[in-house]
């Protein structure tokens, strides 16, 4: 499938591959026990022992540096994917403990190393994290406020979301908003239809990261297509972590067939053994997808990026069909 892609729904740490990680462990002589499998691939089996796996890996990312490092090897795998533009959430809690100087010099490493590759195009989502609590989010979005620009483009909110409501993150939205930056949050992942209900009226986002257990509430889904509220979808990732048994269960298709829109990510591919060509595959074959289909959901992508008029517009440009 030669289509152009571009994800909307990438984190960056959870996006490293696993030699990167064992390669820096062992550069700085630090011990991953329990991280890794026999063969090398990230180790966990529940939702709350891959966000655990999740933070122990970034105990190797210390500087800028490492993540400039970092930013290289995931723009690299996207790039083969045939990937022309991803927004990676990036949090302040993993780059300089949410203190804002700190936070600009690991911002300047990413960055430059992803223009160091014209191939793609990056924005930068700063994310809060859900279970560090609605106090320590102040400080990812004081940093997102400080930072907001040409790469920082948005705000949104990752980790466990079964910790308080959307509604409790309303104060960090708001100056995240108020600074120009554009908004998503996890939901309808794990907290349910009413998860998405929140996301949508307590903290007004226009994307939801995920968000197919709409699905259970019938005028929600109406709701998400009348007011175009995008989805950014990462099917392999729900089914990996058993959000969904398999497959043939996932309800993007049904989504997009009651008009929502629905964008394809791969959330942290190394994790669940995927990538942005793989997920396309599937969707092909359970969904028959075909080459209309996949641009069309990319164009859906293109018109919600986080992005300049400009980026967009070129982006657009690179999706029309060979003449």
């Amino acid at each position: 499938m030669n289509i152009p892609k571009i994800e909307l729904h990438l984190h960056i740490e959870g996006a490293a591959p696993p030699a990167f990680i064992r390669g820096l462990a062992q550069e700085k002589g630090v011990s991953l026990d329990g991280v890794f499998n026999e063969d090398g691939s990230y180790r966990f089996e529940s939702f709350n022992q891959f966000l655990s796996v999740y933070e122990a890996a970034c105990t190797v990312l210390t500087g800028p540096e490492e993540f400039g490092r970092l930013t290289t090897a995931v723009l690299e795998q996207s790039i083969e994917q045939g990937v022309i533009y991803t927004e990676a959430f990036l949090s302040p809690d993993f780059c300089g403990g949410g203190d804002v100087g700190a936070w600009r010099e690991y911002m300047h490493a990413m960055q430059e190393a992803s223009a160091k590759l014209p191939q793609i195009e990056m924005r930068g989502i700063i994310t809060c994290i859900r279970h560090f609590g609605p106090d320590q989010a102040k400080t990812a979005a004081k940093c997102a406020a400080e930072t907001a620009g040409d790469f920082i483009t948005g705000f949104g909110m990752g980790g466990d979301e079964m910790r308080g409501k959307q509604g409790d993150f309303a104060y960090s939205f708001d100056m995240a908003r108020e600074a120009g930056l554009r908004l998503t949050t996890h939901a309808g992942e794990w907290g349910g239809a009413e998860s998405v209900w929140q996301a949508v009226r307590d903290l007004g986002v226009e994307r939801i990261g995920h968000g197919v257990q709409s699905i259970d509430d019938p005028r929600l889904v109406d709701h998400l297509a009348e007011h175009e509220i995008v989805l950014e979808v990462c099917p392999g990732s729900n089914v990996a972590l058993a959000v969904y048994p398999d497959w043939h269960s996932h309800p993007i298709e049904k989504l997009r067939e009651r008009g929502v829109k629905v964008t394809v990510s791969t959330d942290d591919p190394p994790f669940f053994h995927t990538n942005l060509g793989a997920e396309y595959d599937l969707l092909g074959h359970h969904f028959g997808w075909d080459d209309e289909i996949v641009r069309d959901v990319n164009i859906t992508a293109a018109n919600a990026a986080f992005c300049d008029d400009a980026t967009r517009k070129n982006l657009l440009k690179k999706l029309e069909p060979a003449s």
